[in-house]
């Protein structure tokens, strides 16, 4: 706005102001007298351009970004730690929570032993960000509570939560925009998404009302029949069923049995992958627990009963067949078709939070294995057995199966 406002400009309109008959060159005292201001209104203008950028949001930097979205309540998400499995041998070898392992050049802390699997640990990589994501294989202790005489073995073995690294600038700048297209209020959609998206270890979400929408609250209104069933049969019943049955018919003869604040909640990890079950319950404890659901003790509203599930990999085997160029062939350029498969179907899956459905195109894959040198022609592209385009599931990611050619 305030490019035109340089030294020379500036100068030239002070010197302006002064009659002709002074001398007013370069050097003489009229403009030695005038020069020092004009350059310090020179860097005046120029400094207010910087502050018309730093005060709106598509130009600001990271520093008066953040102070501009926190005015929203929004702040970049900060990076987070792994959470790995770590298998150890004997099962009963005494591991306990603080111990220290070592696994090349990161070491994790033991969180605390998984209940349903003999000799399975939570761990935590010590360093924050995807790095902890990356790789897995035998670890060796290097700082433990007890002395570990018996231990054989111990295996990173499984990520159940992700590390995520500090959010970059555009991303930020882009979920600060977005913030302003739809607003989140008592459990809508959009309040669902951010408070999810926010949790550690998701990528995306997406959210259903009335979930199993086939079912008719009028169905479950007892009609004369199961009442006189219902009669004859309750007093036979063990205590803990007949508890149950009597809750259930109870609600419904008073018609207070509906589906209308079921939701079901579709999870996808910051890896873009299928979550593990540890962030599947991580997620669902914290949005609505299970023990209490539809009470409200969760980030979900009350009365809203929620199902927290993670996506579903659906294998995609390919077939093709291919014209190689002298010298090359299949078995040559498998591991480079496999990998351009493979980030397509990983480009697919970081856009799921934002498609209905996803669609594996076979053009696309065409395209993408034309550009491997050493490939002259691709034809005949079958997904699954079918030459036409896969449209998976709204809770459906890709990942690859047998390519054959």
């Amino acid at each position: 706005m305030f490019e035109e406002q340089t030294f020379e400009e500036i100068s030239s309109r002070m010197l302006s102001n002064v009659d002709d008959k002074y001398d007013k060159r370069e050097g003489s005292v009229i403009y030695d007298a005038t020069a020092p201001t004009a350059l310090e209104l020179a860097l005046i203008y120029s400094m207010m351009d910087m502050v018309l950028d730093e005060v709106f949001a598509d130009t600001a930097s990271y520093y008066y970004l953040i102070k501009r979205a926190a005015e929203k309540g929004l702040l970049p998400k900060e990076e987070t730690n792994a959470i790995l499995e770590m298998d150890v041998s004997p099962t009963d070898a005494a591991i306990t929570a603080g111990d220290r392992f070592n696994l090349n050049e990161l070491n994790y802390t033991v969180i605390k032993p998984i209940l349903d699997k003999d000799g399975a640990y939570q761990v935590e990589c010590e360093t924050a960000g995807t790095v902890g994501n990356q790789q897995l294989g035998a670890c060796l202790p290097i700082e433990t509570t007890n002395e570990l005489n018996n231990l054989e073995s111990a295996e990173l073995t499984e990520v159940l939560i992700p590390g995520e690294d500090e959010e970059d600038v555009e991303t930020f700048r882009e979920r600060y925009f977005s913030s302003f297209d739809n607003k989140a209020f008592g459990g809508n959609v959009t309040d669902y998404k951010e408070k999810i998206n926010d949790i550690d270890g998701v990528g995306a979400c997406k959210v259903f009302r009335v979930w199993k929408s086939g079912y008719n609250p009028a169905t479950f209104i007892p009609s004369s029949a199961v009442t006189t069933w219902y009669n004859s049969i309750i007093e036979t019943l063990t205590e803990e069923v007949k508890a149950w049955l009597t809750a259930v018919y109870t609600a419904a003869t008073e018609k207070l049995l509906t589906v209308g604040g079921t939701v079901k909640v579709i999870i996808i990890n910051s890896e873009y992958k299928a979550p593990s079950q540890t962030l599947v319950e991580t997620v669902q404890e914290i949005i609505d627990p299970t023990d209490t659901t539809g009470e409200g003790l969760g980030v979900a509203p009350i009365g809203h009963v929620v199902n927290v599930v993670g996506v579903v990999s659906r294998t995609v085997d390919i077939t093709a067949t291919f014209t190689f160029q002298r010298d090359y062939s299949f078995s040559v350029l498998k591991e480079i078709i496999f990998q351009t498969i493979d980030d397509y179907f990983s480009e697919l899956s970081e856009d799921w939070g934002n498609e209905e459905n996803l669609i594996v195109r076979i053009s696309q894959i065409e395209t993408r294995l034309l550009k491997i040198t050493g490939i002259a022609d691709v034809s005949n592209i079958s997904l699954n057995g079918v030459e036409n385009n896969l449209i998976l599931e709204k809770d459906e990611i890709p990942i690859r199966g047998d390519v054959n050619g």
